[in-house]
């Protein structure tokens, strides 16, 4: 799976928590996408970054590309909430409680990596490379893989 390129309808049970966000300049976030913070406090999508955490997922879409300026767009986030997610990996009903990182805006994986960002645990196993997450992108300190 690659990045989002349109707007998704994430299959989503019990969200909650919406906040809103000043969107990076040059930045195009799709309804859907899992976000993240940046260090300097603008919202990005997903993407193995250094000093970012999980924000949430998109309520709406939010267009910030044609402008280098930070802030010039903002978006809402769901920051609680249980999301039907697509992963890398091939998943098994073993994985039920696993952490889970994002890859990109679109995909998440059980495999902790460098700079990827926690954006919850698995709940309930679907398929092999679908399963419901509940995320919470918390006041807690922000996690990142090893």
């Amino acid at each position: 799976m690659t990045d989002l390129d349109r707007n998704a309808v994430l299959q989503s049970k019990t969200t909650g928590g919406i906040q809103s966000y000043p969107v990076a300049g040059s930045t195009h976030i799709y309804k859907g996408a899992l976000c993240m913070l940046k260090a300097d406090g603008y919202l990005a999508k997903c993407t193995a970054t250094a000093n970012s955490w999980f924000a949430g997922v998109a309520v709406d879409e939010s267009d910030n590309s044609a402008s280098s300026t930070d802030g010039a767009t903002t978006v809402a986030v769901y920051r609680k909430g249980r999301f039907l997610l697509g992963f890398s990996d091939t998943l098994t009903q073993a994985d039920v409680g696993s952490k889970v990182y994002a890859t990109d805006d679109n995909v998440v994986t059980v495999t902790s990596a460098s700079n990827k960002q926690k954006v919850g645990v698995i709940v309930e196993f679907v398929s092999a490379s679908q399963a419901w997450v509940e995320i919470d992108a918390g006041t807690a300190a922000p996690e990142l893989g090893t």
